[in-house]
């Protein structure tokens, strides 16, 4: 009995601290794919922001899923070990689901060139008026960052 609370504990924190991390995001993070690579950038204005969430890429889903079904699986006996087995997973893929929403920002940029862009991001506080500096790997956005 001891080892099954213990093992739904570790799993429980394992989730929680898994979905959370997926929310993390800094615009000074560069990613590791980014490295010794020539970047370019361009600079506008932002004309206008719009609050958005970005959904699930199934990650999440399919941990929670997973983590749901083994939690279920360590409760009931017999037949209502196959429910809480089944409750357990479908629970799990909805939490997961939900823990793997991240908010942002969906920016809409004049640059100094004249052209309009929208740029999807994350983890930034920029708001209508701001300047920003796009910085891009291709056609690639690697962060937007205020000026």
């Amino acid at each position: 009995m001891k080892l099954k609370i213990l093992l739904t504990s570790c799993m429980v924190g394992s989730v929680l601290f898994l979905g959370g991390c997926t929310r993390m995001y800094n615009s000074n993070e560069v990613s590791l794919a980014n490295t010794n690579q020539v970047l370019s950038y361009e600079t506008g204005t932002v004309t206008d922001v719009r609050m958005v969430v970005i959904k699930d890429n199934g990650s999440g889903t399919m941990i929670g899923a997973i983590t749901g079904t083994v939690l279920g699986s360590l409760l009931g006996n017999g037949k209502g070990n196959v429910l809480t087995t089944l409750g357990g997973g479908l629970a799990g893929a909805y939490v997961g689901t939900e823990l793997d929403k991240a908010n942002a920002e969906e920016l809409f940029i004049k640059l100094d060139n004249g052209k309009n862009i929208v740029v999807v991001a994350k983890g930034v506080d920029i708001r209508r008026g701001d300047r920003v500096r796009i910085v891009l790997n291709g056609n690639q956005v690697v962060r937007v960052e205020r000026i």
